[in-house]
This record gives structure tokens, sequence and C-alpha cells, in this order.
């Protein structure tokens, strides 16, 4: 199935988990600098979804202003060692000072991409959205230290997430 089918797929899975929701409300940081968070950030962790099943290493994610929005590229490297990419764009919602975004990789569905924990310095950060079905871990570098990533997995088990069903994500040496 292609990339953008399963992207696709997930957007229409995170609107309707939104919906229905009934998990206690899920905090955010304060604000965000959109400035310092642009860049490239590597996943360390993720929970599993079907967007990303094909992605076995490498996943990372750029983040650049585009006007008034802010441009997504995603990418992985497949089992066979195919690289595949998804492009696409997040919406700041209004009042979150940065921290809550709507992004779409597949007009017109748009899925939840909440800041939750950030380094003051923008080295790591813990992403996810009111369902609790999905989140990740994403740091600067494609190692984050033991502590930190311990630290931010039990951040998100205080959150309501599933600490257990995170994976990690392996990076070679060739994507730094």
């Amino acid at each position: 199935m292609p990339y953008s089918l399963f992207l696709s797929i997930a957007a229409v899975a995170v609107w309707l988990a939104a919906c229905t929701s009934t998990s206690r409300p899920l905090a955010t940081v304060p604000a965000v600098d959109l400035d310092r968070y642009y860049g490239r950030w590597y996943e360390i962790a993720r929970l599993p979804n079907r967007f990303q099943a094909m992605c076995v290493s490498d996943t990372q994610a750029t983040y650049r202003a585009d006007g008034s929005a802010v441009a997504v590229a995603n990418q992985c490297r497949t089992a066979t060692g195919r690289i595949e990419q998804a492009d696409g764009i997040a919406k700041v919602v209004a009042g979150s000072r940065g921290a809550r975004l709507k992004v779409s990789f597949f007009r017109p569905f748009y899925g939840d991409y909440w800041i939750l924990d950030l380094d003051p310095d923008y080295r790591w950060v813990l992403v996810g959205e009111p369902g609790r079905q999905y989140a990740w871990i994403l740091a600067r570098e494609p190692k984050l230290d033991a502590a930190t990533q311990m630290a931010l997995l039990a951040r998100a088990a205080e959150l309501g997430f599933d600490r257990q069903a995170f994976i990690l994500t392996p990076h070679t040496p060739a994507t730094r």
C-alpha cells in the first residue's frame, strides 16, 4: 500500500479518535517557539501505528516555516532499504501559543500534533494527541541518553499513554 494511503488512513483514524475520546484532558507545554522548533528531529521511540508500519529505521521529521503554516517532511527506511518520504503541512491551533498543531499529509484530513513535554534547549520533545493512540519521542540527535529516554517514557505514562507499547527506532550512521 502506498505511503500516502497509509497517511490518509492515519489522518482519518486520528480525527475519529479525537471525536470519540473520553479520556481526561491532555495538557501541553505552555508555549513553543516555532523558530527554535524548526529543523530536523530524529524519532527515538513511538507508539506503533499503521501509517508507519513499513518504517523499520532512520525515521526523522523536518519542520520549516511555510508562510503562516509549517511544512513537514517525514521520512523513514523500509525493510527493503528504500527511503519513504511524506510531505505535509501543519497549522498552529489558535490560542495554543504553538503547542498544538493540526497536521495533514492528505488534505482535507488533519490530525492533532500536541507538544506534551519539551526540553528548554529544544533537544528533545514528547509529542502526542488527545486520544492517546499516537505518540512520539523525538530528539535533535539520532540517540538520546537512557535517563532522558526513560524520563520521557515515564512522562508519557503519567499522561495516560501505554508506556510498554512504545517501540524504539534504530538509526544507521548514514542518517546523521
